[in-house]
């Protein structure tokens, strides 16, 4: 854990939960979702081109602090998953997948703590290991991201497993192109790259002059569909929000000069 980090949650156990026992403050939603911002922001990993950052989180909180959440806890954690992708995308993050959130009553927590977990993706159950600590994994990309360590019941001299990221396969995609003179036409994303721009060499052509000649990519990563912007000039902007790279879902909107390109489908596309 970074040095700021820690001294943060110390103040934070120092003043907030003392508080909140005194006064019987109910937890707000808008206090999780600092908890899974400032996880995310821990938990980051930089690479030469991009900052990597989890998608997965598990909210531990007291018994009597989730069943207070009521009918509302069905939704809110959707809400707060929602909520980490919009956070990663205004500091221009990269996930791997649309980040999800678990909330999980825990007795071992206090009254007014928030205890969250974050991990990278779904981990899967891999070889055993008897070697102490985590294992990293590295994609083909030469980026490292960790693996999860968890502990089986006692049945010998070692009883630790070890799990990693798995590598999905590239996803598949139907882009609608939306021209600048109201023209449209489809684009089939078969999970390699895409190169977008002016010039006729890219695999998708746009004659919009505020395109640069060659603008940006849509590649597969990590089972994802991964939007990059090759440094153009004019930018490029996701549902509204300037970015350089990001993952994208279903119905996101992608803004290049006049020219609009909008996910209509991910996955396999018949």
């Amino acid at each position: 854990m970074p040095p700021l980090t820690a001294i943060e949650r110390f103040f934070e156990r120092l003043f907030e939960r003392p508080s909140a026992r005194l006064f019987r403050a109910r937890l707000q939603p808008v206090q999780l979702q600092r908890r899974i911002e400032r996880a995310m922001e821990a938990e980051r990993l930089a690479a030469a081109d991009r900052t990597l950052v989890p998608n997965r989180f598990v909210i531990h909180l007291n018994p009597s602090d989730l069943t207070a959440f009521g009918d509302m806890t069905s939704s809110l954690a959707s809400e707060l998953a929602d909520g980490a992708l919009l956070f990663a995308r205004s500091r221009h993050y990269t996930l791997v997948d649309r980040p999800r959130v678990e909330l999980r009553a825990d007795s071992a927590v206090e009254r007014a703590d928030i205890r969250v977990i974050a991990r990278f993706a779904d981990p899967i159950a891999g070889s055993g290991s008897r070697g102490p600590g985590p294992k990293r994994a590295t994609d083909a990309e030469g980026l490292s991201y960790p693996g999860e360590v968890g502990s089986s019941e006692p049945d010998g001299p070692s009883d630790t497993m070890v799990f990693t990221v798995p590598r999905p396969t590239a996803p598949r995609a139907r882009l609608l192109v939306v021209e600048r003179d109201g023209g449209r036409r489809s684009v089939e994303f078969d999970g390699t790259t895409v190169s977008i721009g002016r010039a006729a060499d890219n695999d998708l052509v746009l004659g919009d002059g505020r395109v640069s000649r060659h603008h940006a990519r849509i590649s597969g990563r990590r089972g994802t569909l991964v939007y990059s912007d090759l440094g153009s000039t004019n930018g490029s902007r996701v549902n509204g929000v300037s970015v350089g790279e990001l993952v994208l879902g279903v119905g996101d909107r992608i803004e290049l000069g006049d020219t609009a390109i909008v996910v209509e489908v991910a996955g396999d596309v018949p």
